[in-house]
Formats: structure tokens, C-alpha cells, sequence
């Protein structure tokens, strides 16, 4: 915004404030993908591209970790969940990017991702993956609103008389 000011003779206009820049947080290192092993994991629209390697645990979706993108416990607790079955908790470090869909079909799409990449990296882990039902991929999606209908399902309302 700019302020006018007038004066007997002349307009003077004033510079609107500098904005201030915000110091960014620290950006969460990300680790060489070369060595990874990449898997693809899939849940209603979202699609995420999981990167996994030797580590500690960390777990970084989007840049930032799990915990600062997935606020809802579930959905943490969700994508622990293929490292639980295998009891692998802090044997590997993965690097997630997601896109698409909201945070639940993301977590569920980072899950599947991740469970792919165990099975790659340990084939013994198949079974209990398997078992779990971490390697299937969840195939329910959003059903196409139909002609004549106000949703997919649902009608207009019928009135006999």
C-alpha cells in the first residue's frame, strides 16, 4: 500500500513498509537416493514414490518428517505399521514424496509404498507382509457421479403424489 500526501505545492508518495522475510526452518536433510531401493506404493488417488536405505528410522514425507506431515496419530501409526509386522522399527530410513488425494489415502499410499520396499530389500519378509495385507493394493475409489443423479447414488427426491 502506498500513502499519498499532499503538500501546498506538491504529491509526495510515500514507499509502502519493506516486508520482513521469514527464516525458513532448517529444511530436513535429505539423504543420497542413489544406493535406495525405490518402490511405488498406490491408494485411492494419491501416489507415492518411496525411497528406502540402511538408517535409523527417520521417516521424511514431503521434506518434512512424518510426524510435522502426518499430525493425526493414525495416520502415524498407519504407516509404522509395515515396520512393526516385520520388527524392523529402526533398521531403515525412508524418504517419501506423495501426491495427490488427501492425508489418509497419502498414508495409506506411503504404507503400501514401504511395504514393497521391505519386500525388496528382504524377500523373507514376503509372508508376513503378505499376511498383514500390506502388499495388496487397495483398489476402492470414488465412484463417477452418474447422469440423472445428484451423486454417484444418490437421486432426486421421488414424491408419489
Amino acid at each position: 500500500m502506498t500513502e499519498t500526501k499532499k503538500t501546498a505545492t506538491k504529491t509526495v508518495k510515500k514507499a509502502a513498509p519493506a516486508k520482513k522475510t521469514v527464516a525458513k526452518a532448517a529444511a530436513v536433510a535429505t539423504p543420497k537416493l542413489n544406493d535406495a531401493t525405490y518402490a511405488t506404493g498406490k491408494r485411492k488417488d494419491s501416489i507415492a514414490r518411496v525411497y528406502l536405505m540402511p538408517g535409523k528410522g527417520n521417516i521424511t514425507v514431503n521434506g518434512k518428517s512424518s510426524a510435522e506431515y502426518f499430525r493425526r496419530a493414525v495416520l502415524q501409526m498407519i504407516i509404522a505399521q509395515p515396520f512393526e509386522v516385520t520388527k524392523r522399527e529402526s533398521a531403515y530410513d525412508i524418504v517419501a514424496m506423495v501426491e495427490g488425494g488427501g492425508l489418509s489415502g497419502q498414508a495409506g499410499a506411503v504404507k503400501h509404498g514401504i511395504s514393497k520396499a521391505l519386500e525388496k530389500v528382504e524377500p523373507e519378509l514376503r509372508a508376513a507382509l503378505k499376511s498383514a495385507g500390506f502388499l495388496t493394493r487397495d483398489s476402492r475409489v470414488v465412484e463417477r457421479k452418474h447422469y440423472g443423479y445428484r451423486k454417484a447414488r444418490r437421486s432426486t427426491q421421488f414424491s408419489k403424489r
